[in-house]
């Protein structure tokens, strides 16, 4: 069992850094999050025709690169640590795992494709009144009585649903079984509505529907283990996002600690800024060890990854929530300003920890797994 990275996929990582570095400065984050979707569509067109990353997990049958999860995970990471607004997570590992575990043939042919090449943006939507990230918890109920299945009702937190070109809506039949179905935007009775939120690098949308009509995506009432297996691996995707922050906002304290003089030296040597830089130091290692785990179980399609998908969740959200923090202690007054970055990995953080379900949720999945809850 090895967690490592190869050569090869460093070297990806090294390209997307590049990239990302070029392309995604602060000031270019600060304009795309401050606009309706997050996106900047050149450089969202320039990522799949320069460095095929929408493609990467997607079969070459289907026009994709066929590389596995962890080239995901990497680029996943990388955009993470930038803070970089776009719809990949959305796009390519939540819609697209659902579409490439969904069965149905003529979907793929028609939309894969398109989400490989970066002209198709995609999302699924799950979440309803309960707020919750859980299938259980899906009532929308498509109606069969006209020709073709219409929707009626409401979807929340939908991640780029205010952008996405292609909707997933998660549905459960009168018979009590789930199915997904494809609506389009643009759609009769579809109106997305932005959603303020508090991280405004991570656009959500509330979607309405109003007799929509929709397309049946795979088997009628046989989607839930796609649906549960594009959760845990979106959920092992964020693990790894964070882990990218994480990282990003623990190399700030540092350098910040080194640069920033009290009493004549480095507030670093104190020894209060060393044990804080310390034990945020532990806490991305650690994360970055339960991230790696799950990005290898999801590789693999281990039957370990739904309890490694909510553990990697958890303990890298929570770690990234406490090294943003820390931060911004770091930094002092500095830390708490507009004008710096610290606020911004902050607010993504606490995103992090409730999109998908936050921690308690995840806990109580892996305590059931275990047979102790």
């Amino acid at each position: 069992m090895d967690f490592a990275f190869s050569e090869e996929q460093e070297l990806l990582r090294s390209t997307v850094r590049t990239f990302i570095d070029r392309s995604y400065p602060e000031a270019r984050v600060r304009e795309l999050m401050a606009g309706p979707t997050g996106n900047d569509p050149a450089l969202w067109r320039q990522m799949g025709d320069q460095l095929g990353l929408q493609g990467l997990a997607i079969s070459e049958q289907h026009g994709g690169s066929g590389f596995g999860f962890q080239e995901v995970a990497v680029v996943a990471e990388e955009l993470g640590r930038a803070l970089v607004p776009s719809p990949f997570l959305a796009s390519v590992v939540l819609a697209g795992s659902y579409l490439g575990r969904c069965g149905d043939e003529a979907a793929q042919k028609d939309y894969l494709p398109k989400i490989a090449a970066g002209t198709t943006i995609a999302s699924l939507a799950i979440v309803e009144e309960s707020g919750r990230w859980d299938l259980a918890d899906v009532t929308l109920t498509p109606d069969h009585a006209s020709a073709g299945a219409r929707l009626s009702g409401s979807k929340l937190f939908v991640l780029d649903g205010a952008l996405a070109d292609l909707l997933l809506v998660a549905a459960r039949e009168p018979e009590g079984e789930l199915s997904v179905y494809a609506v389009e935007s643009g759609a009769p009775g579809l109106r997305p509505e932005p959603l303020h939120t508090m991280d405004q690098t991570r656009k959500l949308a509330h979607l309405h529907l109003e007799g929509t009509p929709a397309r049946l995506i795979g088997q009628r009432g046989g989607a839930e283990d796609a649906l549960r297996m594009a959760l845990q691996v979106t959920s092992v995707a964020l693990a790894a996002e964070a882990v990218g922050g994480a990282q990003r906002a623990l190399e700030m304290a540092v350098e910040y600690a080194k640069v920033r003089h009290q009493f004549g030296r480095p507030i670093g040597s104190f020894q209060a800024i060393k044990h804080k830089c310390a034990d945020m130091l532990v806490e991305v290692e650690a994360a970055r060890s339960a991230a790696y785990y799950g990005v290898w179980c999801a590789s693999q399609e281990s039957d370990e990854l739904p309890a490694l998908a909510s553990l990697a969740k958890s303990v890298c959200a929570d770690a990234y929530f406490q090294v943003a923090g820390d931060n911004i202690q770091v930094h002092g007054g500095i830390g708490f300003t507009w004008e710096h970055p610290a606020h911004l990995y902050f607010k993504r953080a606490k995103s992090t920890q409730v999109l998908l379900g936050d921690s308690a949720y995840h806990r109580e999945r892996l305590a059931s797994l275990a047979g102790i809850g």
